[in-house]
């Protein structure tokens, strides 16, 4: 479907879309078009499009090329949508032409519904008022009006074949008028014939739709939801049906093929005998209808929905598919057990860009080209033979692609080439080994699965940032994991292996030479009793780096040649020493991680690791002046005391000689 504008009008071109093109002939279009007559009695949706606001009349053109939609209600004069004439809601009536608007004029009370009388070309409007009012095309001005007996009017009709005037009214009558003389001819009173013995009527029935069918047939349609099927011959009704709703009903119309009369409330669609009353099918669409419109011979039905959206239908068994969506034909074909495909076997349809490089764009024009849609239909036969004299080694590319596919397919059947991420493959490839293992495994159904991590969007980002490569050198890495070295060879060795088929192409996955499989598994029995040793291994290896690391930061601050720098005193300093100056001013113009590094340095900061892989920080707190002026106080007076000192060592008593004194 295209969309196109003019003069502020929106035109929905509904043939821009899969139909028979038109120069194709009658006997291939029958054959595209064969199906089988016994087919599901089934409603499909083809389509449905936007409008810019709610509509609640929707109709088609006399020549079935239209579709037209507004807000009140409107009526086609021409056979096309070259003249129309709009109904608004504030009592104004507009004649549009083909290029946009031609004139205005205003009725005295507000409208509701109008009519055609094109044998005098007289409009027929009813609304809010007893009247109704005639205005003459030809003589371009208001006739005497029709006086009813009703206080308001709803709707109204005219008879095609006789021209008999009908107006529905809020009492529930039905009053019919003839033109010609302008006399009223019969009154029914369809509220007291809608009323039957099982029905529920809560309010009184007025007329909400009014619908003619032939010379003598006639529908009405109530508030109440009943649709009666009148005689014109007799008052009494035909045929009285409830749609069991309890909502006025929208839109009746009818379908002569079948017999069928078509009755639309807001919330369903009924199709039913006229003859019998036996339901058809029905429909009941997403949003409430305003209106429905079955378009002229043929099986498609249209809606105009509460929604700013109208509705394409499609009801095979009620008609064929209008000329310019003829495709829905093939529905039919689909509902059946065994549906065939149509395909056009005698035609290509190329585009503007495929007969530039076939070189066929002088053909454009000519009958070699059939212009269809954005490109052109053309013989298949001529296609094949351009094709071949544009590039006579398609055979050969076709023959390769095959072999190919082929060769493809027995890989598959095969070992798969797994795709590894550009980030942390070794994480990747042990994920995938774990996930082959748990599938191979006899308890895995009685386990329940938990997800992957490689195909968690959650972790999406750790096989995709190269900030989440994991660091096998780092300390916490090697210490944590004291065995990972000796099992992630094997897993290294296969991920050089599988590097090499994604860069040389390989078919077939080749197995990593080693040990066999009995061997390896003997020495997982071993992995226990090295643990200990390869901790005590990997904590001797980090020390010696550490010792080293130490070694080459003490030569480098050796072999520093510091060069002397001026700095400015800011105003309310002072001046102590050239030293606290320049490191202050360093500290000031550092981050926090370059002030802990100088710190560490300086000896105030110090950082040892730990066994389990945590860094310890150990801070020494500077002194302030008043402080070192006591210790140095302290330190004098100490050195005073111990110069004045005297030694008691003589008071120390002798032993004597000779008995001792009792």
């Amino acid at each position: 479907m295209q969309v196109s504008s003019l003069n502020e009008v929106k035109i929905y071109s509904l043939s821009c879309g899969k139909s028979l093109p038109e120069w194709l002939s009658d006997r291939k279009k029958r054959a595209l078009q064969k199906k089988d007559v016994d087919v599901r009695r089934r409603i499909e949706l083809i389509q449905d499009f936007e409008m810019p606001t709610v509509c609640t009349t929707i109709k088609v053109s006399k020549d079935g090329q239209y579709i037209l939609a507004t807000v009140v209600t409107f009526e086609t004069l021409s056979d096309d949508y070259s003249k129309i004439v709009f109904l608004h809601n504030d009592r104004y009536i507009e004649f549009h032409s083909q290029s946009g608007f031609y004139y205005k004029t205003r009725i005295p009370k507000f409208g509701r519904d109008f009519s055609y009388h094109s044998p005098s070309c007289d409009l027929y409007f009813v609304g809010s008022s007893s009247e109704v009012y005639r205005l003459n095309l030809e003589q371009g001005r208001y006739l005497n009006p029709l006086q009813t007996d009703a206080a308001e009017n709803n709707v109204c009709d005219i008879n095609s074949v006789h021209g008999l005037f009908a107006t529905g009214t809020i009492e529930g009558r039905v009053e019919c008028w003839d033109p010609r003389t302008r006399g009223r001819v019969g009154v029914l009173d369809c509220a007291l014939s809608s009323v039957t013995a099982d029905s529920e009527i809560n309010s009184l029935p007025t007329i909400s739709a009014l619908k003619f069918n032939g010379a003598l047939t006639m529908a009405v349609g109530t508030s109440t939801g009943q649709v009666l099927l009148y005689d014109l011959r007799s008052d009494k009704p035909l045929l009285v049906k409830d749609h069991q709703y309890g909502l006025p009903i929208k839109s009746v119309h009818f379908q002569d093929s079948l017999d069928l009369i078509l009755s639309a409330d807001s919330r369903i669609i009924k199709m039913w005998n006229k003859n019998s009353g036996k339901i058809f099918t029905s429909l009941e669409p997403e949003h409430d209808l305003n209106d429905v419109c079955l378009y002229p011979n043929s099986g498609m039905l249209l809606t105009a929905n509460e929604a700013p959206k109208m509705g394409i239908y499609y009801i095979p068994v009620l008609g064929p598919a209008p000329r310019w969506c003829s495709f829905l034909d093939n529905l039919t074909e689909e509902l059946e057990e065994n549906p065939e495909s149509t395909v056009y076997d005698d035609y290509k349809f190329v585009t503007k860009k495929d007969l530039e490089n076939l070189g066929l764009t002088h053909l454009i024009g000519s009958p070699f080209l059939r212009a269809y849609m954005h490109g052109f239909f053309m013989d298949i036969r001529l296609y094949h033979k351009v094709k071949l004299m544009v590039n006579p080694f398609a055979y050969e590319e076709y023959r390769k692609d095959k072999i190919r596919q082929k060769i493809e397919e027995t890989r598959a059947q095969r070992v798969q080439l797994k795709k590894l991420p550009k980030v942390n493959k070794e994480l990747a490839l042990k994920l995938i080994e774990e996930e082959e293992e748990k599938q191979k495994s006899t308890w895995k159904k009685k386990v329940k699965s938990l997800p992957n991590i490689l195909t968690d969007d959650r972790f999406k980002v750790m096989f995709e940032n190269p900030d989440f490569q994991v660091d096998e050198e780092s300390e916490e890495f090697r210490l944590l994991n004291p065995l990972v070295s000796k099992i992630s060879e094997k897993r290294k060795k296969k991920l050089r292996l599988l590097e090499q088929q994604e860069l040389h192409g390989k078919e077939e996955e080749e197995e990593p030479e080693g040990k066999p499989s009995d061997a390896e598994s003997s020495e997982s029995s071993d992995d226990e009793k090295d643990w200990v040793a390869e901790v005590r291994k990997q904590r001797r290896l980090l020390q010696q780096e550490e010792k080293v690391k130490r070694q080459e930061q003490l030569q480098e601050d050796q072999e520093t040649v510091l060069k002397p720098q001026f700095y400015e005193i800011k105003a309310g300093e002072e001046f102590r020493s050239f030293k606290d100056s320049a490191t202050k001013q360093k500290l000031m113009n550092k981050t926090l991680e370059d002030r802990l590094k100088l710190e560490a340095k300086n000896g105030t900061l110090s950082v040892s690791d730990t066994t389990v892989g945590s860094k310890q920080l150990t801070f020494t707190l500077k002194k302030s002046e008043q402080q070192k002026q006591q210790q140095e106080a302290e330190k004098l007076h100490r050195q005073e005391r111990k110069a004045v000192r005297r030694s008691a060592g003589h008071l120390r008593s002798r032993p004597r000689r000779g008995r001792p004194f009792h």
